[in-house]
């Protein structure tokens, strides 16, 4: 029995569980191994759910979350559509953009219990460029975690493996004290993807360094910032 069909049997297997169960996608199940390894939804209210498309994530969200005020919000540049549940919100935008940013935090009434973001670059066919995209969204993620997060809430994202990734667990580790590598049985055996999942951000935490603004100001004054970059400066009043 070859590797290669154990591997279709698998991906057909969660394709095929996610239409039985009314699912959007095979994702769901991801999220939800998630969930069962390390209870991430436990007493949890508000969810931020990045990449949100095409609501899988969002599904499981709204089934675990108790509360009757509690918020699923999903934000992505595709339009959702619909799923008919009270405590599910969305917001079709690039959340690179300031304006998206600033509805995104204006959205909850206190903190996110839960960050999720799923979000991945369209693949131009460069690992090297795809991957740092890639982890370019996720520290985008990061820096709404240290917005919007609650100080023990969680923090679930998506990453690709390379050199890239290293690093940005090391930027995971100065903001947050508990730091998990995690790979769901749903994921495909070949894939390159893992979640990262975090928890208790740190007092004296710190972002990634080519963010933070004292080391921005450095720079020449007419360079253009990455998408994304506008979150990463404190608002003036």
């Amino acid at each position: 029995m070859s590797n290669r069909w154990l591997h279709e049997r698998k991906g057909e297997h969660y394709y095929n569980k996610a239409k039985e169960e009314g699912y959007r996608s095979r994702s769901a199940f991801k999220l939800k191994q998630i969930h069962s390894k390390f209870k991430v939804f436990e007493n949890a209210k508000n969810v931020l759910d990045l990449g949100a498309a095409p609501g899988g994530w969002l599904q499981v969200a709204s089934e675990e979350i108790m509360d009757e005020d509690g918020l699923v919000l999903g934000v992505d540049l595709k339009e959702i559509k619909p799923i008919y549940a009270d405590n599910v919100a969305t917001i079709v935008g690039d959340i690179r953009d300031l304006e998206v940013q600033q509805e995104v935090l204006g959205a909850f009434f206190g903190k996110a219990d839960i960050i999720m973001s799923d979000m991945a670059p369209d693949v131009m066919g460069q690992w090297d460029v795809d991957q740092y995209r890639q982890i370019h969204l996720a520290r985008i993620a990061l820096k709404l975690c240290d917005k919007l997060l609650k100080g023990d809430g969680w923090f679930i994202v998506k990453i690709f493996q390379g050199g890239e990734h290293i690093k940005y667990i090391r930027e995971l580790k100065d903001m947050f004290k508990y730091v998990k590598n995690f790979k769901p049985q749903a994921s495909r055996s070949r894939s390159s993807e893992r979640y990262i999942i975090a928890r208790h951000l740190r007092k004296d935490r710190k972002l990634p360094a080519e963010f933070r603004p004292e080391i921005l100001v450095e720079e020449e004054e007419d360079d253009e910032p990455i998408p994304g970059d506008q979150l990463f400066f404190e608002e003036t009043s």
